[in-house]
């Protein structure tokens, strides 16, 4: 605070009543350079008074911008343990005045919201607007939206957080993607957006393609056909498969799943030997005798 000394005259009486001579009352001094402060302002520190040039030199600050002394007459503005004039406080690409406006601090100095915007924000690739320090902002493949901006090609909602699936330039959410481009399942007629299964060209949720007969899930697993219908090789050998004359096990066509088939029977290839002597007579000549057959030599036995 700066106070204005005013001076005084005090004029003492004697104990008879009479007055003395005029004499000033004690002096009032500047604390640093001990001149008088009677008639001038000054400034107290800790209680102490101080004439102006004397409170400039010692205690007032150092403009950070222009280096110059911040005068006890001057607006002072304080920002990280800097002081500025209230005019030196300034964009410093824009010169324009950061008293009363948003700022940052770059490297090379203080910047308005204006420059910074222009010169570090990302630009929302939807609108062509800048995307403001603060808003909410999306990245995705070194581009950036303003949220509201980023919506799905099909419903234009935007997507905010929930996931999508890029197709060319285009997002989708998920729900319009799989209506558009998904395959849907032979089965369910959902759609499928990962992994399933192809069958006669056709497609199905792993779960969803099943055993025709005990409903037992395919995937992953041997089968086999009846038409265009799918079984396991359990009900495939229960309902459709021929038996082998020699073990009258099903020929079902997995594992050893070669076999010869002579008239109306039909054999597993290791089945097929001669009846009585048991050598293979694959890729052999052979005789049928009644239900058996045999190899040559045992028919020229008989």
């Amino acid at each position: 605070m700066i106070w204005d000394c005013q001076v005084t005259d005090a004029r003492k009486k004697s104990h008879r009543g009479q007055p003395e001579k005029d004499i000033m009352s004690d002096r009032f001094d500047c604390k640093n350079c001990n001149e008088s402060l009677c008639g001038r302002k000054y400034i107290q520190v800790e209680e102490q008074p101080h004439c102006i040039p004397c409170y400039d030199r010692l205690y007032a600050k150092t403009c950070q911008e222009c280096k110059e002394i911040i005068g006890h007459n001057d607006k002072e503005l304080f920002y990280e343990n800097r002081h500025y004039h209230d005019n030196c406080f300034r964009c410093f690409r824009c010169d324009r005045s950061l008293a009363d406006e948003p700022f940052t601090n770059q490297a090379d100095g203080l910047v308005c919201s204006d420059c910074y915007c222009n010169e570090f924000s990302s630009k929302c690739v939807a609108c062509d607007k800048i995307v403001m320090p603060g808003s909410k902002m999306l990245e995705y493949g070194g581009s950036s939206w303003h949220e509201d901006c980023f919506v799905c090609h099909g419903c234009e909602k935007p997507i905010g957080a929930e996931a999508f699936i890029p197709d060319k330039n285009n997002y989708y959410c998920v729900p319009c993607y799989e209506g558009r481009f998904a395959p849907q399942c032979s089965h369910c007629k959902k759609a499928l957006t990962k992994g399933g299964v192809t069958y006669k060209d056709e497609v199905w949720h792993k779960e969803c393609f099943l055993c025709t007969g005990c409903k037992a899930p395919l995937a992953g697993q041997p089968f086999t056909s009846q038409g265009e219908s799918p079984y396991c090789v359990k009900c495939f050998s229960s309902l459709y498969a021929k038996k082998c004359a020699g073990c009258n096990t099903a020929i079902t066509g997995f594992g050893d799943g070669k076999y010869v088939s002579f008239e109306d029977r039909q054999w597993h290839q290791p089945c097929f030997k001669c009846s009585r002597c048991s050598v293979s007579l694959v890729g052999s000549g052979f005789f049928p005798d009644r239900d058996q057959i045999l190899c040559t030599d045992c028919n020229n036995d008989d």
